[in-house]
């Protein structure tokens, strides 16, 4: 048996969003810049996705920019923002556990004069408000904040930081590739500014994400050619990308409460078998304020890279971390800013749960797992 359990690094691709994007696959192809029928025929598609997409967060579809993924939407977040900034505006809030699309793009400006801001963590990898409310200075343009962290599954408190943001008049985003999909998203609600989306952590294809911007926001495109994606984003539109990203928004607004409801079955049921497994285990991250589909464990005396190898060849596939830099030995940066033991950090591995799997799956990865670590304790 072949469980899968690294959804959080890449979901397979739903039937139904399959379904949708076959006709752009084999038939429709028409540039949706021409103003023949055949580009037409495109552009109407991706009216129709954009729609659905924005229809899942509460937005208006002018709204959004798709983007080849969630890095490029965090980058031309960042870049696009600080860019587009009078010159007093030089500086940045964020924090020490971001997704490397953030944390690299954070480097990049300061390359060119701008400053940042990291903010540190607890050891349940949660900020504190008071600390972004002490980092805020008169140069401050913009925060960004990864809402649900994509390696131990917290969930920063966006609610009150973006409350504090308007209050000083200063630009807030949140990644929240993770969230879009097990949480509530409503921009409507969230006091927010611009927000990272990405398709395939929902069923969706790979190579397709989206920026929502809140209306009035001046931001500068990171790609130059075309009047795509109203002058934001340059370059003939995915279309095959679109539409099934399209698609899968449409399904997370329709089984939204079901899926998080399997979710938080499944990780509960991991966690609760997994303690009755005779092994030692201690869990990353917060308990409570948790994304449903994310259990980061660290298994203290057996080394992360020998257990992955060891539950791959049981058929179990999991991760040592985030997808972008799992091909490194590197410990986790996030575990490192949450100051956890050695032992923790080097033990380290994330499982993460979708629609698909089942509680048969889950019982019988947890009997595979405390096998391997008992045999790895030898």
């Amino acid at each position: 048996m072949l469980i899968y359990l690294d959804n959080a690094a890449t979901t397979p691709l739903d039937a139904e969003v399959r379904e949708a994007m076959l006709p752009y696959l084999e038939g429709a192809f028409g540039n949706p810049s021409s103003i023949h029928a055949f580009g037409r025929q495109t552009r109407a598609a991706i009216d129709t996705a954009r729609s659905q997409v924005a229809s899942a967060i509460g937005a208006d579809p002018s709204q959004l920019v798709f983007t080849s993924g969630g890095t490029e939407a965090d980058n031309l977040a960042l870049i696009g923002i600080m860019h587009a900034q009078p010159v007093e505006k030089k500086h940045l809030i964020t924090t020490q556990i971001e997704h490397h699309a953030v944390l690299d793009a954070c480097k990049y400006l300061e390359r060119f004069g701008y400053d940042v801001t990291y903010l540190p963590v607890d050891k349940f990898g949660r900020i504190q408000v008071e600390d972004v409310r002490a980092s805020i200075r008169p140069d401050t343009a913009l925060i960004s904040v990864l809402h649900g962290n994509n390696e131990i599954g917290t969930i920063q408190p966006v609610e009150e930081i973006g409350e504090l943001a308007r209050q000083a008049g200063i630009l807030f985003h949140i990644d929240a590739v993770q969230t879009f999909g097990s949480e509530p998203l409503d921009v409507q609600k969230l006091p927010i500014d611009l927000m990272s989306l990405s398709s395939h952590k929902i069923y969706g294809p790979k190579g397709i994400g989206a920026l929502y911007i809140r209306n009035g926001i001046k931001i500068l495109p990171r790609a130059l050619g075309g009047a795509q994606e109203r002058r934001k984003r340059a370059g003939t539109e995915n279309i095959l990308g679109i539409v099934g990203f399209g698609k899968a928004a449409e399904l997370v607004k329709k089984h939204h409460m079901q899926r998080r409801d399997h979710l938080v079955q499944l990780k509960n049921t991991f966690i609760e078998k997994l303690q009755a497994e005779s092994i030692n285990i201690v869990i990353n991250g917060h308990q409570e304020k948790s994304l449903p589909h994310i259990a980061n464990i660290s298994f203290p005396g057996v080394e992360t890279e020998t257990l992955l190898i060891q539950l791959d060849m049981e058929g179990i596939a999991a991760a040592s971390g985030s997808a972008c830099t799992s091909g490194t030995l590197s410990v986790s940066h996030v575990l490192k800013a949450m100051q956890l033991p050695e032992e923790i950090t080097i033990s380290a591995i994330r499982f993460s749960f979708g629609k698909d799997n089942t509680i048969e799956e889950i019982k019988a990865a947890t009997t595979k797992i405390g096998e391997v670590v008992r045999r790895l304790y030898r």
